[in-house]
Formats: structure tokens, C-alpha cells, sequence
């Protein structure tokens, strides 16, 4: 199974931030400049605004355009089907005027829950029944390994978990360091790592953004319901015209690796 960005979710939340929802961004003006990590300005604070009104956490709100931005803009990008580009672009900026919130995998589940998309490579944390953090994360490689003498499967199990036990700051176990971990199955955590790519790349942990690993432990209690789905695949057939004119040929479809 291939990994590939998805497509534009269609179900539209409205509310405040926070805990009441994700609330609906301001729409950006037609012919918004294409923004880049170390560009600096409103345009970027305009963008940083508006990726946390629709609950991606792009660190401060300042106007610099830096790393935390970048990982809140690959969450937007896949979880509306663009590809996981370090720039905000037209696309962007369309996908941000629609306001359009992402659909749950669970809408049965509990009230409050945490969401582990794989095939879209995501993380939504929900307060009753209202997704409040959106979060790009790297989860289970899908390869086998052998590390510092130790061998197994990088794999994220899909099932209905619950936060078992939390760790504060860092600690190194035999397969690297990990911080504000959040355990929900034996030894596999949420935990931030300063290694987060566009693509599954872990050992079997769900990696996140530093920032995003600071409020993810101060909102997740122990007993928490956690549920890892495959998550579905498709690509954005408005951005997928534009690809096959060759606009942006070579971005965002990441293979996820399978194997042994």
C-alpha cells in the first residue's frame, strides 16, 4: 500500500477554538503570495492565523516563518489532499477560504478522544466530539529492524487504545530518545521528537512536533481513548489536474514502506 496526501474533507464544524471546536478561518484574498519557511511578515502571520483557527498549531503566532509553521502547514496540506510542500501556495490558500474541517474516523468513539491516521499520516485530538488540534505526525516505517542490537517490526498497530501511563520530558530507551511521551500500547507513546518527516519513518511510535508534544501532554490524561485507523487515501483530483499539467510534478506522494 502506497502512502498518498488525501483528499479535501467535506464536513463542515462550525464553533470557537479551543475546546468548543475548530472555529472557521478568515478567507484569504484570491492571489495570496506563495509563502516559504524564512519568509517573515503580516502574509505569514495572516497564514499563521489562519492555520490556528482551524485548529494546526503553527507555534507563534509572529509572523516568522519557521519550523512549527511548516509542520502545521504539512497537516493542512494532507489533510485537505494537497502535497506535504514546504511553501503555501494557491492551493493553500483556496483549501483555507473553503474552511472546511476534517471528517472523524470514529464518530462513535468517546467524546474525548485522540485520532491516529495513518494513511494521512495525522493526529486529531477531539473535546466532545469536536476535533481542537490537528497535528502532521511520522508513524511506523512498516520495515523490519535492527537496532543497536535490538530487531523487530516498525509497525503503529491499528486498534482502540487508551493512554496507559505518561513521561515527562525527555528519556532514552535502546531505540532513541523521545519526549512528554503518552504510552497507549505497551511501548509504543505519542512523543515529541525533533525528527518528524513528511513520511512513516518511526519504530512503531507516533512521532510529533516538539511544540505540538508540549500541548498534547498538558490535554491527554491517563485513560484517554486513542484509536489508529489505516485511514483512507485519495488524492486531490483539483490539485491532480494541475500535477498532470505539470505544475508541481515530483511532490507529496510519499511512498509508505512495507517489507522486511
Amino acid at each position: 500500500m502506497k502512502y498518498v496526501a488525501p483528499f479535501a474533507a467535506v464536513v463542515v464544524l462550525a464553533g470557537t477554538a479551543g475546546a468548543a471546536g475548530i472555529a472557521a478561518a478568515a478567507p484569504a484574498a484570491a492571489g495570496s503570495e506563495v509563502l516559504r519557511p524564512g519568509d517573515s511578515g503580516m502574509e505569514v502571520k495572516r497564514l499563521q492565523r489562519a492555520l490556528d483557527r482551524l485548529g494546526f498549531d503553527p507555534g507563534p503566532v509572529n509572523g516568522r516563518f519557521g519550523h512549527e509553521t511548516t509542520t502545521a502547514l504539512w497537516a493542512f496540506q494532507k489533510s485537505r489532499g494537497l502535497p506535504t510542500r514546504a511553501a503555501a501556495d494557491e492551493y493553500v490558500w483556496r483549501a483555507i477560504d473553503r474552511r472546511r474541517a476534517p471528517q472523524a474516523m470514529v464518530p462513535g468513539g468517546a467524546a474525548d478522544r485522540v485520532e491516529i491516521n495513518l494513511g494521512r499520516q495525522l493526529l486529531t485530538v477531539y473535546r466532545a466530539h469536536r476535533p481542537v488540534l490537528i497535528s502532521h505526525v511520522s508513524t511506523g516505517a512498516e520495515v523490519h529492524y535492527c537496532h543497536n542490537g535490538r530487531c523487530g517490526d516498525a509497525v503503529t498497530p491499528v486498534g482502540d487504545y487508551r493512554v496507559t501511563s505518561k513521561s515527562p520530558g525527555w528519556t532514552t530507551g535502546p531505540l532513541g530518545s523521545m519526549y512528554n511521551s503518552l504510552y497507549f500500547n505497551g511501548g509504543i507513546a505519542m512523543h515529541g521528537s525533533t525528527k518528524v518527516p513528511p513520511r512513516p519513518a518511526s519504530h512503531g511510535c507516533v512521532r510529533l512536533p516538539m511544540h505540538v508534544a508540549d500541548r498534547l501532554y498538558r490535554m491527554v490524561g491517563v485513560g484517554e481513548p486513542v484509536y489508529v485507523r489505516e485511514g483512507r487515501e485519495v488524492w486531490n483530483r483539483e490539485y491532480e489536474r494541475y500535477d498532470r499539467r505539470g505544475g508541481h510534478a515530483g511532490h507529496g506522494r510519499h511512498g509508505r514502506m512495507r517489507g522486511r
